[in-house]
């Protein structure tokens, strides 16, 4: 029963095939399809529909059909090129006898059937990854398109820059495409000629067929004449290409590679005519020696002969050599970067110490801002945060307002919304993304003025605007208030839905300010921002896109409902002017009862001939940096940079206006020829706005790592560099470059920097820049140039602070129980005859207390050799010139070796009534200096010497009583 069935028993039938796991397979290929499909048209559509809320369809629009008509010009160009081939060479294949090859005789009888699908499908695909290239490279053609004069030509070619910066992208993206066509048809070509027998590699003779021959001489003279053209195009590219010791022609291009390229390209002329030839020759011995020939003459003129004359002639002799080029690379680097109209002026770093000059030097520090934005970041949190759902940056900016008529330094950041604070057993998709919706208001504080000191809740900070109703200085200078309510922000959700139905009640969380009950108070979004959500393809669409299918489910998502995404300042800048490089600091500011979220736009590229090309990032890295913004090239190096434009995001409902600043600038102009409308004129920027606008840090970064080499302008003292400068290192953070500030100088809002020498540690010079739109002066960059002696530089004078013993003495108070001081950043400013270094100092409890936060107790100073510190900036001049900082009128001292204590007052001398009438004038010029510390903002100072002047009174009455 078991056994082996008998030989002529018949053998049972294959069960029938199951046709349902073929189903499957189908189907589920389909579903994937559709899903894919789904996905792609969801994010096409959503984008438009973004840019359509956001009042920029023209830009979509722009974007996608020039896209689409370089997809479409250059796959169907590939596509023919390659069906065109693979049909010659199918129509030229020769008769085969039996004699052909078997295995590919299978080849032939598999593909028969199917040639032309597979002729359609090969183009087709060729011409898909052709387009795909092709619509890459829209910014190219663009620009070519669009081309504007710079009225700058250089001097070897004497061609504009605008043929480097506009059109020879393009042209060597035209000719690399060329090769790439002739290569691919070439493959093609070859492939089919091989499988059809028109090449056999079995055979000692005649291994090409003629038709074979004919076919591929004239593909390999098409492509070696189009390399002939990349080795003339390629001249061009040696006054932008990057050498060893700077950008731009150099000694040994000049001289070597340049004669190189130009016979090269004769020889592959030569070799494409030979090849052109050999289609009625048929004989490959002229074009394989012309190929060779362009081999050897490669290796030999573009490697062996420049790195000859590199070698013997330049190297041994750099100076001389190189001079001429270097002092065209120098004229280039100035003229890209606008570093051609530095002002540079020598100065002398000898400042006066008597006592006498502390009304002086009041007045003149009098806007000095002692509070450093990096530090109190977490005081704001800590003081002005209210819920731990809203959040300020960890830097915050600096800005500045009219107050009572005078201009004030603000360090200021937006209350966002900040989800992570969020318990998190309150992270479901309706509360982050239907209740907690927005951020709300402007936490500022008095860069140069501390609180009272009766106040406990200020904490040393002088809020200019805050939670409670008494802080209120930016609401005040708008009629009714501002708009406080943050949709559009850094720390945006990465979506909302918003909008209120009829009469539903409000379900958005908001902040009010001032006195408010326990119950939470609602809001709701009615700006003209966002994307309707309210029909069901679009709730499906949004689904799709963000992978959430509560916003086709949920009742909360209805016919009023938008939805808000792609938030973040920068991103909508990027998003509607995608040619511009984005400033990393977007800052707040107050403006016509608005936050407007201010943004600095700059036109960028490496191709201007001659100047010197770096990283954007190293450039602008400091230790306060955050990461570039949107990128323009391929890579992060550039060698031209201009600010031109000025944006601004409405952090309400998400407004982006863009305004030209640069309005000279031949790639603005370019691009505003692509994108018409999208920018408006630098007339159209409200008065409001300008007084906000600020000298952008990127830029200022840029141009202060360039002219730290490039403030030499002679190529023999720029070779050698031993006059060359650095940046120097930040003293609270030694891994990185001291990052610029702003504050005043000279009442002019500036934005500093300083300079070290190469490799030391002693100051070099001084560098600031106007950064007040409103003057005819904005932009205008000074540098104080110090001479060659010793002059402490930031890292020396950071630590001549800190271990000063008067310093240590003071803050040995603070150094116990766990508490630790924190020094802020240390400014230097050119003050009387000399430069004031100033540092505030602030004490933390233990970092492991989340209650912990700064306070700042002293203000560091070092002028004139000498070290002083106080409560405020006026004590601590005053204790570096030796006199009581209440005095109005101090007489110095003769005599004071180190900080010392002071002398005791002196005693009133003669009469009685002379005595009495001494005092009253003493208790008099109180007065009178109290009041100027109270127009200071100085309600400390203003206090005691009102203290001091009653005392005087009293001991006038006394006296007068005996």
């Amino acid at each position: 029963m078991y056994g082996r069935p008998s030989a002529g028993a018949e053998a049972p039938a294959p069960p029938p095939r199951n046709g349902r796991s073929r189903t499957l397979i189908i189907t589920a290929a389909v579903m994937v399809v559709l899903f894919l499909s789904l996905t792609t048209f969801a994010s096409f559509w959503t984008e438009r529909l973004w840019f359509k809320a956001a009042g920029y369809s023209s830009v979509f629009g722009t974007l996608l059909w020039t896209r689409i008509g370089l997809f479409l010009v250059f796959g169907a160009v590939m596509a023919a090129v390659v069906a065109l081939n693979l049909a010659l060479a199918y129509r030229m294949r020769p008769l085969l006898g039996g004699g052909g090859d078997v295995n590919l005789a299978r080849y032939r009888d598999a593909v028969s059937p199917a040639t032309g699908w597979i002729l359609g499908g090969v183009s087709a695909l060729m011409g898909a990854f052709a387009g795909a290239s092709a619509a890459g490279q829209w910014r190219e053609f663009s620009l070519w398109r669009n081309s504007t004069p710079f009225g700058h030509s250089d001097p070897y070619f004497e061609r504009d820059a605008s043929f480097y910066v506009f059109e020879l992208p393009w042209w060597h993206y035209l000719v690399d495409f060329a090769m790439a066509l002739a290569v691919v048809g070439l493959m093609a070509s070859l492939l089919v000629h091989y499988l059809y027998g028109g090449i056999r590699l079995s055979v000692a003779r005649d291994r090409l067929s003629g038709a074979a021959q004919v076919h591929i001489s004239a593909l390999l003279g098409v492509f070696v004449l189009a390399k002939a053209a990349d080795y003339w195009l390629d001249r061009f590219d040696l006054v932008t290409g990057s050498g060893s010791l700077f950008t731009g022609m150099g000694y040994t291009d000049d001289k070597a590679v340049l004669p190189a390229k130009e016979i090269l390209t004769g020889i592959a002329l030569i070799c494409a005519v030979l090849f052109f030839l050999n289609i009625w020759r048929r004989t490959w011995l002229l074009p394989t020696m012309g190929i060779a020939l362009l081999a050897l003459s490669a290796v030999i003129l573009g490697l062996i002969v420049p790195g000859t004359v590199q070698q013997f002639q330049v190297s041994p002799n750099v100076p001389d050599r190189e001079g001429p080029y270097i002092g065209r690379n120098i004229d280039a680097t100035r003229m890209a970067y606008n570093l051609d109209a530095v002002e540079e002026t020598s100065y002398s770093s000898d400042p006066s110490v008597a006592g006498g000059e502390l009304g002086a030097l009041d007045e003149a520090t009098a806007k000095v801002p002692v509070v450093d934005p990096k530090v109190v970041s977490q005081t704001f949190e800590q003081q002005q945060q209210v819920r731990a759902y809203y959040s300020v940056p960890p830097v915050l900016d600096v800005d500045r307002y009219e107050i009572d008529g005078r201009d004030r330094a603000l360090v200021l950041g937006v209350r966002e919304l900040d989800q992570s604070g969020l318990a998190d057993s309150d992270k479901n998709w309706f509360n982050q993304h239907v209740v907690y919706t927005h951020g709300n208001g402007v936490i500022a504080a008095y860069g140069n003025q501390r609180a009272d000191e009766d106040d406990e809740q200020s904490q040393s900070i002088q809020w200019a605007e805050g939670q409670e109703d008494s802080e209120s200085d930016l609401t005040e200078l708008s009629e009714g208030g501002y708009e406080s309510r943050v949709y559009f922000g850094e720390l945006s959700p990465s979506y909302s839905v918003v909008g209120q139905r009829g009469d539903e009640p409000a379900v958005e969380l908001d902040l009010p300010k001032g006195e408010r009950d326990d119950e939470n108070q609602t809001t709701t979004y009615d700006g003209k921002g966002g994307v309707p959500i309210g029909s069901a393809i679009d709730k499906l669409l949004y689904a799709v896109k963000f992978g959430e299918p509560n916003l086709v489910l949920s009742g909360r998502v209805h016919e009023d409902s938008k939805i808000l995404y792609d938030r973040n300042p920068r991103r909508m800048v990027e998003k509607v002017a995608p040619w511009l490089t984005v400033d990393s600091d977007p800052y707040p500011a107050v403006i016509d009862g608005r936050i407007q979220w201010i943004l600095d736009g700059y036109t960028v590229t490496d191709q201007f001939p001659l100047s010197q090309r770096e990283s954007l990032d190293e450039m602008t890295e400091d230790s306060l940096a955050d990461p570039p913004g949107f990128q323009t090239l391929p890579t992060d190096e550039i060698n031209y940079m201009r600010n031109a434009v000025k944006a601004t995001v409405d952090a309400y409902d998400g407004t982006v206006t863009l305004y030209a600043w640069d309005e000279e600038d031949p790639i603005l102009k370019a691009w505003s020829e692509v994108f018409p409308g999208v920018v408006q004129p630098k007339s159209e920027i409200p008065e409001t706005l300008m007084e906000h606008v600020r000298y952008p840090d990127d830029l200022f970064k840029v141009q202060r790592h360039q002219f730290a080499r490039y403030h030499l302008t002679e190529p023999g003292d720029w070779y050698d560099g031993a006059n060359r400068w650095e940046v120097p290192e930040d003293p609270q953070d030694p891994t990185t470059q001291q990052p610029p500030y702003r504050l005043f100088v000279d009442d002019t809002w500036a934005l500093t920097s300083v300079y070290v020498p190469r490799g030391k540690n002693n100051l070099a010079s001084f560098m600031s820049v106007n950064s007040d739109a409103t003057s005819e002066d904005y932009g205008k960059i000074s540098v104080l140039e110090l001479p060659n002696e010793r002059t402490a530089g930031p890292g020396q004078i950071a630590n001549e602070l800190s271990s000063d013993d008067g310093v240590r003495e003071e803050l040995l108070g603070y150094t116990q129980g766990g508490v630790t001081p924190i020094y802020g950043n240390l400014l230097t400013l050119p003050v009387g005859e000399g430069l004031m270094y100033v540092q505030p100092v602030y004490t933390q409890r233990s970092a492991d207390t989340e209650a912990s936060f700064p306070i700042l107790r002293f203000v560091l100073v070092s002028y004139g050799g000498r070290i002083g510190i106080g409560e405020t900036l006026r004590e601590a001049i005053a204790d570096v010139l030796g006199v009581d900082a209440s005095d109005p009128t101090p007489e110095p001292e003769p005599e004071r070796p180190g900080r010392g204590d002071e002398d005791p007052p002196t005693q009133p001398q003669g009469s009685v009534d002379d005595q009495i009438r001494d005092l009253l004038d003493q208790a008099e010029a109180k007065f009178e200096a109290a009041d100027q510390a109270q127009a200071n903002g100085n309600t400390v100072g203003w206090a005691r010497l009102m203290e001091e002047g009653r005392e005087l009174i009293t001991e006038a009455v006394e006296l007068a009583a005996q």
